[in-house]
């Protein structure tokens, strides 16, 4: 099984990094042997490509870009492995760099992935040190960050410097939901790779492969999901999850009054908090005991002054990756609503395209009947309105109150 076994509906996107993979193991053998005979490399500059053609193929930094649930982290890292793939072809799968990379716990691989909202000054600081490093024990010193667009302006400017003039063994890896989410400056110098929406049935033969889900399960998660991976997996793995999920969808539509919308955004927002403490708790209980072991402390004694501030640092980062779980769960819903009315807008426009939510055709056609198509484009609108406020700290009640009342059935269309 190779590197790339789960990067699913990308074959362009998958030959591009084959074929850089291999130009990079050309260059890193020529830059051996040239080491050998004494003589000094060539190529310091496309990551150390020591020829032109692998220098077409083969480049220091890597801009992977695709919408959400596409896959972009998983392409990102089956790259990374066969840059340090030493078996008979890149990305083999079977040989210990590769199964390394995919396990993350190769030395010369550096992903950053960060679970708060912002990647920080400091996070970048690190990975620039990082990068300066001669690999330890692969060919490529390898630094992949999966969440590039969160990083400020500011923080970006700082990385430019060495995304632009990196060592020649030095290879960067960063991903975003779109090139626009990065500086210019950056873009500028990095390749592109845009990966797409990938098939709905490439994603249920994953979810079977992978995950071990039963096919018809498999494939009406991957319908409902909109081919989004990792939301996918989440309702075919969850056995709860279909009935949140047809809770939420259902809800506007019932709504009456204002007071109606207000407890309905109370309650999603209530359950986004219960799913994230939920997801982040056990993790949260098990980093404060290690923290108070290695500190020498008993479990439940007091804390001398001098440690408290060890012990505040580690809560408010698990303060900030609380809310960056509640935000993806609310997201989430946000993306489940914006497929209904989708559904409820293509209804109304007479289209023949497939409905995403097969199993609400019902409160659908209601929906299409009892609305105009001026009034679910609104509605579309605010629900990306409503994620737009939430990715910019908004109050997640206050934002979720607002588009409750847009979504209303009385809600007039603007």
């Amino acid at each position: 099984m190779s590197v790339w076994e789960d990067v699913v509906g990308q074959e362009s996107a998958v030959a591009a990094f084959t074929a850089a993979a291999q130009a990079a193991r050309e260059a890193a053998e020529q830059r051996e042997a040239q080491a050998a005979a004494g003589l000094a490399p060539e190529g310091a500059r496309d990551g150390g490509a020591g020829s032109a053609a692998a220098g077409l193929a083969m480049t220091h930094a890597w801009l992977v870009t695709g919408p959400p649930g596409s896959g972009r982290s998983n392409a990102a890292r089956a790259f990374a492995a066969a840059l340090q793939c030493t078996g008979p072809v890149p990305g083999c799968g079977q040989c210990k760099p590769c199964r390394d990379v995919m396990a993350g716990s190769h030395p010369d691989v550096v992903r950053l992935a960060t679970e708060k909202l912002i990647i920080t000054m400091e996070e970048v600081k690190t990975l620039i040190g990082e990068a300066q490093r001669r690999p330890w024990t692969g060919r490529w010193r390898v630094i992949l960050v999966e969440d590039a667009d969160r990083m400020a302006e500011r923080t970006t400017n700082v990385l430019l410097k060495s995304i632009e003039e990196p060592p020649p063994q030095t290879v960067w890896l960063l991903c975003t939901p779109s090139a626009d989410d990065v500086l210019p400056t950056i873009r500028s110098r990095c390749r592109l790779v845009t990966l797409r929406i990938p098939p709905a049935d490439a994603v249920a033969e994953l979810l079977v492969r992978r995950d071990g889900a039963d096919p018809e399960l498999a494939a009406r998660a991957a319908r409902a999901s909109q081919s989004h991976i990792g939301l996918a997996r989440h309702l075919a793995t969850d056995a709860d999850a279909w009935d949140r999920r047809r809770r939420l969808l259902l809800a506007p539509v019932s709504l009456r009054s204002v007071g109606d919308a207000v407890l309905a955004a109370a309650s999603l927002v209530e359950a986004a908090e219960s799913e994230a403490k939920e997801a982040t708790a056990e993790r949260d209980a098990r980093e404060k005991a290690e923290l108070t072991r290695a500190l020498g402390l008993e479990s439940d004694g007091k804390i001398p002054a001098a440690l408290r501030a060890q012990i505040r640092q580690l809560e408010e980062d698990q303060k900030r990756r609380a809310k960056r779980a509640r935000t993806d769960v609310l997201d989430r819903a946000m993306i489940d609503l914006l497929s209904f009315y989708r559904d409820v807008l293509t209804t109304q426009m007479g289209s023949d395209v497939e409905r995403v939510n097969l199993d609400l055709s019902d409160a659908v056609d209601q929906a299409a009947r009892t609305t105009s198509p001026e009034q679910s484009l609104a509605r579309i609108a605010a629900i990306e309105e409503c994620r737009s406020r939430l990715r910019s700290n908004a109050a997640p009640l206050l934002a979720v109150e607002a588009l409750m009342v847009q979504l209303r059935p009385q809600a007039e269309g603007r």
